[in-house]
């Protein structure tokens, strides 16, 4: 069952054709890869899905339904989780302080309240124990590693519980270490918990050995879709990175 549908979009920055009739569709309970070149796309279109991009032409439907131009924050509430090429965290507030915010979603209030229940607190000390930051709970965010703010920033979205979780880029600049158990925490969710993902990422071992089904953008398109098998040996994807 297709859970989101991104049909024929178009997006274009002045001159600059950032999409160009794109489409790809992630079945419900999947891992799907998105591979491209830089400046294939990729993250113009997780903008144009997310809503922090408005689209020139095309459509965007999850469960069916249209979710063309809808803002950030109602994507969100629909049920889509997205992380950035930059970590989102707030360095100077505690671990838990984050996922307090996170949990409240009203930002500025949030800094002056306390948990709505110890059940929502409790929630999110188990998530933070899911991605291993637990002994860090009371430490500054800012203190975490780049790959420890990332993990962060994995357990905000996963307040919200999600049904599709974008990923750009999870394993960039991370260690081989976090990057296994990465790998192992998006597994696990998509077994246990039935949540979908979307990937964008340059890590070709990473990609290929975690994802069902792998999408390929070269210059706004959509050029191939298939297994990971399937799409190293398509000489359009090869042609796309390494040259005719």
């Amino acid at each position: 069952m297709s859970l989101l549908e991104v049909q024929a979009v178009s997006k274009a920055f002045g001159g600059i054709q950032a999409l160009s009739n794109c489409s790809i569709t992630v079945e419900q309970g999947t891992i799907t890869g998105l591979i491209g070149p830089n400046g294939s796309g990729k993250t113009t279109l997780f903008n144009v899905i997310t809503g922090y991009e408005k689209v020139d032409a095309g459509t965007v439907r999850l469960h069916g339904q249209s979710i063309i131009n809808a803002t950030p924050d109602k994507v969100f509430s629909l049920g889509i989780g997205r992380t950035f090429q930059l970590t989102r965290v707030f360095p100077r507030l505690t671990v838990l302080e984050n996922m307090h915010i996170a949990a409240r979603r009203e930002r500025m209030k949030a800094l002056f309240s306390r948990w709505s229940s110890t059940l929502e607190q409790q929630q999110a000390l188990e998530l933070l124990d899911f991605v291993k930051l637990f002994p860090y709970k009371d430490a500054p965010a800012g203190n975490l590693s780049y790959g420890q703010k990332k993990l962060l920033e994995f357990a905000l979205i996963l307040v919200a519980q999600p049904q599709l979780i974008l990923l750009d880029e999870p394993a960039g600049g991370v260690n081989p270490t976090m990057v296994n158990q990465l790998a192992d925490l998006i597994g696990t969710l998509n077994e246990q918990k039935n949540i979908t993902f979307l990937v964008v990422e340059h890590n070709m071992e990473f990609v290929m050995g975690l994802c069902d089904t792998v999408n390929v953008l070269h210059r706004g398109s959509t050029i191939a879709e298939g297994t990971p098998a399937m799409v190293r040996k398509n000489p359009a994807v090869l042609d796309a990175y390494l040259g005719a």
